[in-house]
């Protein structure tokens, strides 16, 4: 299970954007909106291993169906590895 991110640090990340008003419940819609993604990515990859005629779902999987994902939802990778929505 992943760890989750404090809210002050998540709030911090969040408000470093000047022009950007962070209500007051944003911290729990990026947490859903995380969730959600891992949720797709999760349910993707397990059909993909099944394409394959795979029981496993491995690392290609994840990787083949993630560049997928990431250009159909609009998500965006940043230069820190930090996934987020346009």
């Amino acid at each position: 299970m992943l760890k989750r991110v404090p809210k002050t640090t998540l709030k911090s990340l969040m408000k470093k954007k000047a022009h950007i008003r962070v209500g007051t419940a944003a911290d729990a819609m990026v947490e859903l909106n995380v969730l959600l993604f891992l949720h797709s990515l999760a349910e993707e990859a397990r059909t993909k291993a099944f394409e394959e005629k795979s029981a496993t779902i491995k690392a290609h999987h994840v990787k083949a169906v993630s560049k997928v994902l990431v250009t159909e939802q609009h998500w965006v990778v940043g230069h820190t590895g930090c996934i987020s929505m346009v």
